[in-house]
C-alpha cells in the first residue's frame, strides 16, 4: 500500500481522541491497562470511524495470540496467527494497513480473522511485547479519517507500552527540558515582548521559545503536544530541538515542519501528536508565519482581530503533510497573542473561558506592557475557574509593537 500526501485540517481529527489520551497519561503501569483502553477507544470511536469490533492480538515467541475481543461483525476468530501470514507481514510493515475487502485486487487475506467486508489492521509497541489490533470496518468508515486516527492511536499506545519497560527520571527529563526553554523573553529591540508557561506536572507538555535568527529577524514558536507529564516532554524535546535545528540552516519554514513531521512520525517515543506554531518576525512588523494545527494566535489592530490559521495540520500522526506559509503584519499599536488551549479550555460549571473572553480581556488592556498583559490572561482565566488548579499545561506569549 503506497502512502500518500495528505491534508487534515485540526478539525478532521476525531471528536474525543484527545480527551482518550490525556486519560490514558494518568495510567502507565500494567499492560492489561492498554488492552482496557483499546476497549475504550473502541467505544468511544466506533460510530465517528464506523468501526464493528476489534480483536487484540500479544506477540509470542513465533506469532500473535488472541488476548481479547470486542464488539460484532467477526464471522470466525483465530486464537493464533502465524507471523508468515500474509496479513499479518502487511500491518507489520506498514504498522496501520487498511484492507478494503475481499474484492479489492492482491489484497492480503485475513485467514478467517475478519469477515469479507473491509477491516485495518495496527501494531503497536516493540518486539517482543507488540500487540496487533485488527479492526472491523463497516460501511459508513471513510479512509482518511481511519487512517489518521489510527495512526494517532498507534503512536500513544506504542509509547504507552515502551514506558512499561523503560524506567526514566522525571527530574533528568526536566532538566533537559530547563535547558531547552528559556526562562524568559530575549529583548527585541522595536517590539515588546513576554511569555510563561506553567506545567500541571513536573515537566509539561507545552513549550515557547524565541531566537535571534539573525541581526533583523526574530524566530518565535509556541506549540502543545497531547497528554501531559514525560512523553509530552520527549516529545517537545524532539519538536523544539528539530525546529532550532532546520531553522538555523536558513531552511524555508515550510521544509522544516514537513521535515519534522516525517521524523516524529516515525520516532518510538512520539507522544502522539503536537500542535506548533512558528513565525519569523522582521522590523517593519513583517510575519511570515506556519501554523500546524494550534489554537490559532489572535493579532489585536485597532479595527479588527485576526486569526493566524494557515498552515496545516498538527505534527507526527501521518507520514508526509503539506505546510503552507502565511503572511501578515503587526503595525504600530498593534497585538499578537499567542497561547495553548489550557487557556480557551479552563471550564467553569460546563461552560468554556473561550475566545471571546479572551478577546475582552486583550481589548479592555490596550496599551498596557506585555507582561502585564500577559499576567491579565492568566490570572483571568485562572480566576474563571474559580481558582482550581490548572487542569492542563497553561503558556501564552505576547508581542506587542508600540505606538510610533
Amino acid at each position: 500500500m503506497e502512502e500518500t500526501l495528505v491534508r487534515l485540517e485540526p478539525s478532521s481529527i476525531p471528536l474525543g481522541l484527545h480527551a482518550l489520551f490525556n486519560r490514558l497519561e494518568r495510567h502507565r503501569s500494567g499492560g492489561q491497562q492498554a488492552d482496557d483502553f483499546i476497549e475504550e477507544v473502541f467505544h468511544t470511536m466506533k460510530e465517528d470511524l464506523g468501526l464493528l469490533g476489534v480483536l487484540v492480538y500479544g506477540e509470542r515467541r513465533d506469532g500473535f495470540e488472541l488476548r481479547r475481543r470486542v464488539g460484532e461483525g467477526f464471522e470466525a476468530l483465530t486464537e493464533f496467527l502465524e507471523g508468515a501470514w500474509s496479513s499479518v507481514t502487511s500491518v507489520l510493515r506498514h504498522r496501520v494497513y487498511i484492507f478494503a475487502g475481499s474484492g479489492e485486487p492482491d489484497a492480503p487475506s485475513t485467514f478467517g480473522i475478519l469477515p469479507e467486508g473491509p477491516s485495518a489492521g495496527v501494531v503497536v509497541g516493540r518486539r517482543p511485547h507488540r500487540r496487533l489490533l485488527y479492526f472491523g470496518l463497516d460501511w459508513g468508515w471513510d479512509r482518511e479519517r481511519v487512517d489518521f486516527a489510527l495512526n494517532v492511536l498507534r503512536a500513544a499506545l506504542g509509547l504507552h507500552l515502551l514506558e512499561e519497560r523503560v524506567r526514566l527520571s522525571y527530574r533528568q527529563v526536566a532538566e533537559i527540558q530547563e535547558s531547552l526553554l528559556r526562562e524568559a523573553a530575549p529583548q527585541v529591540p522595536g517590539f515588546d515582548v513576554a511569555y510563561k508557561s506553567i506545567p500541571v506536572e513536573e515537566v509539561g507538555g507545552d513549550f515557547c521559545d524565541v531566537v535571534h535568527l539573525g541581526e533583523d529577524l526574530v524566530g518565535f514558536a509556541i506549540g502543545d503536544a497531547s497528554g501531559h507529564g514525560l512523553p509530552a516532554a520527549l516529545l517537545v524535546r524532539d519538536v523544539v530541538t528539530g525546529l532550532r535545528m532546520g531553522l538555523e540552516k536558513h531552511l524555508r519554514m515550510e521544509y522544516v515542519f514537513s521535515k519534522l513531521n516525517r521524523v516524529i512520525h516515525r520516532s518510538n517515543l512520539s507522544s502522539h501528536y503536537v500542535s506548533a506554531f512558528y513565525g519569523e518576525l522582521e522590523p517593519n512588523g513583517q510575519i511570515s508565519y506556519v501554523n500546524a494545527g494550534h489554537q490559532p494566535p489572535l493579532l489585536f489592530r485597532k479595527d479588527r482581530i485576526l486569526e493566524l490559521r494557515t498552515g496545516g495540520t498538527v505534527i507526527g500522526p501521518l507520514p508526509e503533510v503539506a505546510y503552507r506559509r502565511g503572511l501578515v503584519r503587526l503595525d504600530p499599536g498593534s497585538v499578537l497573542v499567542l497561547l495553548t488551549d489550557g487557556i480557551v479550555e479552563r471550564r467553569a460549571h460546563g461552560d468554556e473561558f473561550g475566545d471571546e473572553r479572551l478577546k475582552r480581556v486583550v481589548q479592555e488592556s490596550h496599551g498596557i506592557p506585555a507582561a502585564q498583559l500577559l499576567d491579565r490572561i492568566l490570572d483571568a482565566a485562572f480566576a474563571y475557574g474559580e481558582g482550581r488548579p490548572w487542569e492542563d499545561d497553561v503558556t501564552v506569549m505576547v508581542i506587542r509593537r508600540p505606538e510610533e
